[in-house]
């Protein structure tokens, strides 16, 4: 199956997509990766990225759009793949269908995980993280430690990332309904969306979400 997987910040995205690319034998691929893979290796397509984030700017499509399709066209991928942030704009998407068209291809479904604004604010806002161990993560409501703001692994001390602030989540909230959430409906006209709550413990999602792709492929 070739599948892409669209959700609002704090949806689980990299959870689920992990999860469901294991369920279905097909590689997860993420925009992250792709940045870090072409970095580290110095490819052109990393080069030309690292200068624009060096230079605090945005990386422009075509260099996103470039690297997706050089992973996309990999052995592993050639029965499929579950594409994770990309793409994240129309432009992205009308790039996508054409690189899938070039090769007689196409996607089978985009799995639109559905979050409300309020739960995604409460996930990604009471997230606290460990100085001491990044990997240490607690929640303040989901999974609080034994004391308030120590790490119950180390004991280091507990912090809010400015990213995770309340302010800085509904910022990004915006950016997705302005950018990605097009995207949806550019899809839904191709009759490709299947949407599924992502409410719930991460098996009970992952479940939904094979319960349903397999209900639209069937």
């Amino acid at each position: 199956m070739r599948i892409v997987l669209v959700g609002p910040p704090g949806a689980g995205k990299g959870t689920q997509a992990a999860y469901l690319a294991k369920n279905l034998a097909i590689p997860h691929i993420s925009t992250g990766d792709l940045f870090r893979a072409n970095i580290s290796q110095g490819t052109p397509l990393g080069q030309k990225a690292q200068e624009y984030m060096r230079a605090g700017q945005l990386v422009p499509d075509e260099v996103t759009i470039g690297m997706a399709k050089d992973r996309m066209q990999q052995e592993d991928a050639a029965d499929g793949f579950l594409l994770d942030g990309f793409p994240r704009n129309l432009a992205q998407a009308e790039a996508l269908d054409e690189i899938l068209k070039a090769d007689g291809l196409k996607l089978d479904a985009v799995l639109d995980l559905e979050v409300p604004e309020d739960e995604v604010v409460k996930r990604i806002a009471g997230r606290r993280m460990c100085r001491k161990d990044s990997s240490h993560i607690f929640h303040e409501i989901y999974n609080p430690p034994a004391a308030k703001g120590v790490c119950d692994t180390c004991g280091g001390e507990l912090y809010q990332r400015e990213d995770d602030s309340e302010e800085t989540v509904r910022r990004r909230l915006e950016v997705y309904h302005s950018e990605t959430e097009p995207i949806i409906d550019y899809y839904k006209a191709q009759g490709l969306v299947v949407t599924i709550s992502a409410l719930g413990k991460v098996a009970e999602v992952t479940e939904r979400a094979m319960t349903a792709l397999d209900r639209d492929a069937a």
